[in-house]
């Protein structure tokens, strides 16, 4: 049974961080904290269940992180956004990737306030952020579609939902570390 006005949090960890020798991105530190208690610590204040997609890791494990594996292999974050949605205990899901270290309270309020939406997204100065986004049961069907067609990119729209954009203020909330050089980067910003 789920609650269709509670709102999840999943955090995705699927990837192989090829690019960082496949180290687990969410445990990387900055300053003396893991990039996931950032994340834990902003995530807590937003959403009534916090989980993670992605493959098992006793980081999760010592953090009581439940950990759902991704329900179609090798999809990408469009494969982790969709085992989100599937696994969740409620209606609405905020999805975030591992990586992002410095969430901000007050942009996903900002997403969390609107719920007359089935899709809630952020945008930067980049684009759409799909893994800084709120997804609901609506969006389920849409994605499974396009990932039975083999069409993998997450920051195309699912068809036939409603769509909302919230802008992002601040860019360094949907910073994301993919590199050993974002990675030194977020951690001069730290200090």
């Amino acid at each position: 049974m789920t609650n269709d006005r509670a709102l999840a949090a999943a955090i995705l960890a699927g990837g192989r961080a090829g690019r960082l020798g496949g180290v687990n991105k969410g445990t990387l530190t900055l300053g003396r904290t893991a990039i996931v208690d950032r994340q834990l610590d902003v995530l807590q204040q937003v959403a009534s269940d916090i989980f993670v997609v992605g493959r098992e890791d006793p980081e999760w494990e010592a953090r009581s992180l439940r950990v759902v594996p991704d329900a179609i292999a090798e999809a990408g974050p469009l494969g982790g956004i969709y085992t989100a949605i599937r696994a969740s205990p409620c209606g609405r899901t905020l999805v975030v990737g591992c990586d992002m270290p410095f969430l901000s309270v007050a942009l996903l309020r900002r997403l969390a306030d609107i719920e007359n939406a089935d899709l809630v997204i952020s945008r930067s100065k980049q684009g759409y952020e799909p893994l800084c986004a709120i997804y609901s049961r609506a969006c389920e069907a849409g994605i499974h579609a396009r990932l039975s067609r083999g069409e993998y990119e997450a920051w195309r729209m699912p068809a036939g939902i409603r769509v909302a954009e919230v802008a992002v203020e601040d860019e360094l909330t949907v910073v994301n570390v993919n590199t050993p050089h974002d990675y030194e980067r977020a951690k001069g910003l730290i200090e």
